[in-house]
């Protein structure tokens, strides 16, 4: 029996996208949203789907969207902020949760804070189940396959070609307030160390063209160690900041000073809010359908020897996010998961099943 699958935040720019995409695989969720007008015009483009109204403001509201054995699907950003609730609904109904989250400080709450509570309820938290952080896990697993034992070191690039406009949506440049002082992480010397976002940079090769990098944060770090338990380092570095990924590494040093100011996060919460609402909610149709997602892991052994290197490409982001979640959403439903507790991609549906999932994403290998 296929399971239950609700849509939480299905008004924003990614959950209109994402219900699209549940609908052209067959998939009837329940569309989920504070505003119930808004909902329903959805959900009449759609050809008649429930909806059910629920705020994040509302916890009661969010806990009653889920039974056991459903699978919710949110998009309500940001995550560090708003969140919490959902998880929480679904810790509490034993239920499948995926999200959309790009926000590495929710991911590691994810992981460390709400897993355990999860896998001694029955459920299953699969964060970051998107362009973020999906390609890169999938990229770096292919890899360690390829080298095999001696990999003791992985690094994950993500890179964007063809970009011209604005090719992020307003939810996006709103996360951006929760990460910007927040403490980052990465994996080194086999543990989950804390650092500042962006305080290494390196170039990948992209298309023939060195193209730079740097650190953050992400779900490659819970992953691949699960994968290959020798591993001393990952590293995820996000490349889409272009020549600016100096400037970027510069503030990584700053960034631990103004954590200390009293206030300091509101307020770069609050400018980077303000500055959101001079962009348009969604991104530009034309500058999106130019873009190239590229996704490139290297592994190493210990001496430094390349031994593997993996390249995937994809559609822009927000299809990339949309398709993965629907396919997630319809595979938990119909299959199920493979284990309980907060859970990377390949842990979720393993990685035979996981590759098809990209596949139909849009997400190939290449050579």
């Amino acid at each position: 029996m296929t399971a239950r699958i609700v849509l939480f935040g299905a008004t924003g720019y990614t959950g209109r996208r994402t219900a699209g995409s549940m609908v052209a695989r067959g998939l009837t969720p329940v569309l989920a949203g504070r505003d119930p007008a808004r909902l329903a015009a959805v959900a009449a483009e759609l050809g008649g789907l429930e909806t059910v109204a629920a705020d994040v403001t509302d916890s009661a509201s969010v806990a009653a969207l889920v039974g056991r054995g459903d699978v919710l699907v949110t998009t309500v950003g940001p995550f560090t902020a708003l969140g919490r609730p959902a998880v929480d609904a679904a810790i509490r109904a034993g239920a499948v949760y995926l999200d959309s989250t790009g926000e590495p400080p929710f991911i590691k709450q994810v992981f460390e804070r709400m897993g355990p509570a999860a896998e001694r309820g029955g459920a299953a938290l699969i964060p970051a189940f998107g362009n973020d952080f999906v390609p890169g896990v999938l990229a770096g697993a292919l890899a360690l396959r390829a080298a095999g034992n001696a990999a003791t070191r992985v690094d994950v690039g993500y890179f964007l070609t063809g970009a011209r406009g604005q090719v992020f949506s307003r939810g996006t440049f709103s996360s951006l307030g929760a990460v910007g002082l927040a403490e980052g992480y990465a994996w080194r010397e086999g543990a989950l160390r804390a650092e500042p976002t962006g305080v290494r940079m390196r170039t990948f090769d992209v298309e023939g063209r060195p193209l730079p990098g740097v650190t953050i944060g992400a779900s490659e770090h819970f992953a691949l160690p699960r994968l290959a338990p020798g591993l001393r380092t990952v590293d995820v570095y996000l490349g889409w900041f272009g020549p600016a990924s100096g400037a970027v590494r510069a503030m990584s040093g700053v960034v631990p000073l103004l954590r200390k100011v009293p206030g300091a996060e509101r307020v770069v919460s609050a400018l980077t809010g303000a500055a959101s609402r001079l962009v348009a909610a969604a991104p530009n149709p034309a500058a999106l359908d130019a873009v190239t997602s590229h996704f490139v892991a290297e592994a190493f052994d210990a001496g430094g020897t390349l031994l593997a290197r993996t390249r995937l490409t994809s559609p822009e982001a927000y299809a990339i996010t949309a398709d993965l979640l629907a396919w997630g959403a319809g595979r938990a439903a119909e299959h199920g998961v493979l284990a309980h507790g907060a859970l990377d991609p390949v842990a979720a549906f393993g990685l035979g099943a996981l590759i098809d999932g990209a596949k139909q994403a849009g997400i190939v290998e290449v050579a």
